[in-house]
């Protein structure tokens, strides 16, 4: 057992990191600073930069700017594998076990034998394997096949294989989100009992009741900052959530929010009831009505962009119906889902949603095909009529309707998109993050087309995390780990929503007390 009293200071420190993509700045003057045996929790909402120092942490992304240091010492030089593994190994919410090989080999990979030339001796490494367990407290079988273990038995032999490389610093990226209860009890347990032997752990999750019963710091990321680090004790939830979320997004609201006046009478258009996807998300249901914004609220592995797929038709749930004007819809299949009356905007429009080789009109006119000409033909004059239409109604900014998408803005692609989704003209919108990667003035043209569709008597489903999408709607409904959990009516506040999302139901009881009302 390595000795961790040697370790003097930080086991890493970062200070003044800055990243850019192109014109996106992931990280603007970033800092953490972990102590040996220390849990210490980095949250912050999508799009914080959380993800990016990641990277940088384990050496997969140099910084523009700044020092990275792991026991006082420089980072190892960039591609030096093995330096990198003997400082910082990360654990991500994806199992990166190999699901054939047993618990053995995965933790020996290209390790099996003491040199290149040497065979392999299959019970020298079983015993290796056996020795490293032990040591680390890890009941698993080494003969077992990683397929057959559970999800919290892999994290555990992820967790032992970071060890054996001597590494003192583990990433932990949202590792309770496929875990039951025990599991994450049983988890906690092995890693204080892993911090007690000197390792020290990033744990990043949406799930702040976690941050306090397993963190003694949290550092908070906004907008590419570093906005406090402070003992979690001296943090409560009510601040936590207000440094997650900021002053930013209160205040005046764009002329075409008018939500919150739908009438709660309208016809139902679209009706989920007890929709349930394996591992996902479990026995949804919920109603959008002619006239209304419905806002369906999650982070990360809440389950809400896989519900909204699969009302799309691109997932096949395990049980439930969805009902569309008040007619069954068969599951599991596009066409259907288009047929039915549902318009679709997935949640990537770079790779679900263009074909940028193609034109502005063909990528608009996609699911309406069999209306622009006769006997299966399509007539490029009827193409064109349409496109020009929809370029009209939308205000896309595009040379003309023959122009290639891939030469457009990202918010005027992102109108192509919803164009397409329109052309059918569904009683249904179903928009996942619809307003993704878009500058503030696209923003509000996009969102103000969602409401427009509302207004026209039909009914929208906005599948987000953004809080400015979800101004737009009449209610939002939040998910949490595939659950349906709380509903907003409109008025919420950021810190109610977000502390919602982040799975706090403590601070939104002053909206939860409405919601019989509606």
């Amino acid at each position: 057992m390595a000795d961790p009293s040697p370790v003097r200071g930080p086991v890493v420190e970062a200070d003044g990191i800055s990243k850019r993509f192109g014109a996106t700045v992931a990280l603007s003057d970033a800092r953490i600073s972990v102590a040996p045996g220390e849990s210490h929790a980095l949250v912050g909402r999508n799009g914080a930069g959380k993800s990016t120092l990641v990277s940088i942490l384990t050496g997969l992304q140099q910084p523009d700017t700044g020092t990275l240091r792991f026991e006082g010492e420089p980072a190892p030089s960039p591609g030096d594998t093995d330096a990198w593994r003997s400082k910082v190994a990360c654990v991500y919410q994806r199992s990166t076990i190999i699901p054939g090989l047993t618990v053995a080999e995965n933790l020996f990979l290209d390790r099996q034998s003491s040199g290149a030339l040497r065979p392999i001796s299959w019970k020298r490494l079983r015993h290796r394997a056996s020795d490293l367990l032990a040591e680390y407290g890890v009941d698993v079988d080494p003969t077992a096949r990683a397929e057959d273990l559970t999800v919290e038995q892999r994290q555990f032999v992820e967790i032992a294989r970071a060890l054996s490389f001597g590494a003192r610093f583990i990433i932990l990226d949202e590792p309770t989100a496929k875990l039951d209860a025990r599991g994450i009890e049983r988890l906690f347990d092995k890693l204080r009992a892993l911090q007690r032997q000197g390792v020290a752990f990033l744990f990043i999750s949406h799930h702040l009741q976690e941050v306090y019963e397993l963190c003694s710091t949290v550092t908070v990321y906004r907008d590419a900052r570093h906005i406090v680090t402070a003992p979690v004790a001296e943090l409560d939830q009510q601040a936590l959530v207000e440094a997650m979320t900021g002053e930013s997004g209160r205040g005046t609201e764009p002329a075409w929010s008018v939500a919150g006046r739908a009438a709660a009478d309208g016809t139902s258009l679209l009706d989920v009831s007890g929709l349930s996807l394996t591992g996902v998300y479990d026995d949804v249901t919920l109603t959008a009505r002619a006239g209304e914004v419905v806002g369906l609220a999650g982070a990360a592995a809440s389950g809400n962009v896989q519900l909204g797929e699969t009302l799309a038709g691109l997932r096949r749930p395990r049980s439930g119906t969805v009902t569309v004007a008040g007619r069954p819809v068969r599951t599991g299949r596009v066409p259907d889902a288009l047929a039915a009356g549902i318009g679709f905007v997935p949640e990537d429009r770079h790779i679900q949603g263009l074909v940028p080789e193609r034109s502005v009109a063909e990528n608009a006119t996609l699911t309406v095909t069999d209306q622009l000409g006769p006997f299966g033909m399509v007539l490029p004059s009827r193409t064109r009529a349409f496109a020009e239409r929809m370029i009209a109604d939308l205000d896309i900014k595009t040379p003309g309707a023959s122009a290639s998408v891939s030469d457009l803005s990202g918010g005027n692609q992102q109108k192509v998109v919803i164009a397409r989704a329109l052309a059918t003209e569904p009683h249904v919108l179903v928009a996942v993050r619809p307003t993704n990667g878009v500058d503030v003035k696209s923003k509000e043209s996009l969102l103000g087309t969602v409401r427009e569709v509302a207004d026209s008597g039909r009914s929208a489903l906005i599948v987000s995390d953004e809080l400015d999408d979800l101004r737009v709607c009449d209610r939002v409904l939040v998910m949490f780990h595939g659950r349906v959990v709380t509903e907003f009516p409109h008025g919420w506040s950021d810190e109610q929503l977000v502390a919602a999302m982040e799975g706090m139901t403590g601070l939104n009881h002053t909206k939860e007390s409405d919601v019989s009302h509606h």
